[in-house]
């Protein structure tokens, strides 16, 4: 009996020393991410293209992702990233599992954009990585972080609202007409009395801040 409870305890033994365990966890071996690259210059900034590739490559090569997708795009910082939407697309249809970019700024075109699109990527269960801010959306602390921009992106729309509301209440103090501006045709009868006291055709649009074919298309129906 002694002996056989001994051949168990052995076994038992084996077992423990061929199952690699941290803290009393079985050791997972890290998931294989697949990248997609992302990389923005200015029209004027191109020549930093290559160590925005470089650093974003090295990066991924550090954690062992495969690249499965590389995207340049130049433009200004205004304009839409049309082949940023590449890489979006690849993240719809599964084809990478986390997004490479150097900056913030690369990526969105204003807090509320960079929200969306870390949005939609988070509901895709794609993750996200900026180098320069050390943003890395595969951790706690890179969500916690996400949820930060959250607050702030609300706090742009808010400014961006209160100046709306604040030149308008500048407009109206100033007697500003706001609104639609008036079709030339509420003008037709004074450009007609104008046009019979002799003020020529250039005048009467001047005066009347309407365009010059508005008063000849007005005058001409008047013959009709």
């Amino acid at each position: 009996m002694l002996e056989e409870h001994s051949e168990v305890s052995a076994k038992r033994a084996s077992e423990k020393s061929k199952s690699p365990r941290v803290f009393g966890q079985a050791r997972k071996p890290p998931k294989m991410l697949r990248a997609g690259i992302y990389a923005r210059v200015s029209t004027n900034d191109q020549q930093t293209i290559p160590l925005q590739i470089r650093a974003l490559r090295e990066y991924a090569v550090r954690r062992g992702w495969p690249i499965a997708l590389q995207v340049k795009e130049v433009g200004s910082g205004a304009s839409e990233r049309q082949l940023r939407e590449k890489l979006l697309e690849a993240a719809r249809r599964r084809e990478i599992d986390v997004v490479l970019v150097w900056r913030l700024d690369r990526w969105g075109r204003s807090v509320a954009d960079l929200l969306a699109t870390l949005q939609e990527l988070e509901h895709l269960g794609v993750g996200f990585v900026s180098l320069t801010e050390a943003l890395d959306l595969t951790t706690p602390a890179g969500r916690a972080m996400a949820a930060l921009l959250a607050v702030f992106a609300e706090f742009e729309r808010e400014i961006l609202r209160e100046r709306v509301r604040a030149g308008l209440a500048h407009a109206r103090q100033n007697g500003q007409h706001l609104g639609r501006p008036q079709t030339a045709a509420l003008h037709a009868d004074r450009v007609r009395k104008l046009y019979r006291a002799g003020i020529s055709k250039a005048e009467i649009a001047r005066r009347l801040e309407i365009g010059r074919t508005s008063v000849r298309r007005i005058l001409a129906m008047s013959k009709m």
